[in-house]
């Protein structure tokens, strides 16, 4: 029997398997990551075709995303705007009820209103100002400077003080006259005049109303402004044109009658236009309002196709990126063996030498 010494064969079959072993451990590396971090790769390289996939959906994805965002801001202001849109519509329909209880009342009962009419009007003046968050929601395009500067001093304002002055005069230029002059000092964008913001004292075809990006060039209004409507005419023969700048007249106008105010000719008639003037108004805000809720449903079913479909390519990114975290555990099992194994081999394969043959001296 003979034995041959560790020849160069061996070493390079030994060479071999120390390649073969760093194979083996980078596997288990990957597959320790994988299991760590719940990703096939860190890098798109490391996806491999899968990139093409990755690379493509995670724009669409994004884009998606930010308008849902998109649309979920502007629901919460559309929220917002609706609760101080009905606010301001149950003040408009009290003070209906109360111009048609004035024809026949009594003195007393006219002052009484007046001052509740002159709260209420401050009280509008403040809704005008409702903000979410940051943004003044009846403010369009100017959205984060308030429509009405200073709503708690409008009844010292000229919009007000100017209309107190008409109505003051009723017994001398009568109902006509004061009715339009009232309506005329109601649609003034004039300074020092106009209860509104410099933005909000423009023509109503130069104000803008908030809109947001829902799509691929679609863009959807989802406002309303403190001066002009957003969505619908006011009608009827005693209007500015405005449903809000309406309210305000109206409120301003019952503000300023007094008791001895009650015997004068024209007295019916400026109320019965102060009620024709709130029923348009009222009519009109309805209409802009309902206009915006179902602008809000539609936005909202949107949202959630967009949803549905931004998990449907956040799947289809997921099979290419994410790991089987159960089976690469048992891939990591079988690995560890085979590196334990390659181990052993190596451990034996280098221990051979001549020396182990040769008998004890």
């Amino acid at each position: 029997m003979s034995i041959s010494a560790t020849g160069p064969a061996d070493y390079g079959m030994l060479t071999s398997l120390v390649s073969d072993t760093d194979a083996i451990k980078q596997r288990l590396d990957q597959l320790t990551t994988q299991i760590s971090t719940g990703q096939v790769a860190n890098t798109y390289a490391g996806l491999g075709a899968g990139a093409a996939v990755s690379l493509d959906l995670y724009p669409q994805i994004a884009t998606l995303q930010t308008w849902q965002n998109n649309i979920n801001a502007a629901t919460g202001t559309m929220g917002v705007t609706q609760t101080a849109m009905t606010q301001i519509q149950q003040i408009a329909s009290n003070f209906l009820s109360q111009t048609e209880n004035l024809e026949g009342a009594d003195a007393s009962e006219v002052d009484t209103i007046a001052a509740s009419a002159q709260q209420a009007l401050v009280q509008v003046a403040d809704l005008l100002d409702t903000q979410d968050g940051n943004t003044y929601i009846f403010a369009g395009a100017d959205s984060t400077n308030p429509p009405v500067p200073d709503p708690d001093s409008i009844l010292s304002s000229g919009f007000y003080t100017q209309i107190a002055a008409q109505v003051g005069a009723l017994g001398t230029q009568g109902a006509a006259a004061t009715i339009a002059n009232t309506l005329s000092i109601a649609g003034s964008n004039i300074t020092g005049t106009t209860p509104f913001s410099d933005y909000m004292s423009q023509p109503a075809a130069d104000l803008q109303a908030p809109t947001i990006q829902v799509g691929q060039g679609q863009t959807t209004t989802v406002g309303l402004l403190a001066s002009a409507n957003s969505f619908v005419a006011s009608q009827g023969s005693s209007t500015t044109g405005s449903y809000m700048r309406d309210v305000m007249r109206a409120l301003a106008t019952l503000g300023s009658l007094s008791s001895s105010q009650a015997s004068d000719s024209g007295f019916q008639t400026l109320v019965q236009d102060t009620n024709a003037s709130l029923t348009g108004a009222i009519s009109a805000m309805a209409e802009d309002a309902g206009v915006l809720g179902n602008t809000q449903s539609a936005l909202t079913a949107s949202q959630t196709t967009m949803q549905d479909t931004t998990t449907a390519l956040t799947t289809q990114v997921g099979d290419v990126q994410d790991v089987d975290v159960a089976q690469a555990m048992t891939n990591l099992s079988l690995v560890q063996t085979q590196l334990t194994a390659s181990y052993q081999v190596i451990a034996s394969l280098s221990g051979l030498s001549l020396a182990k043959y040769l008998p004890a001296g």
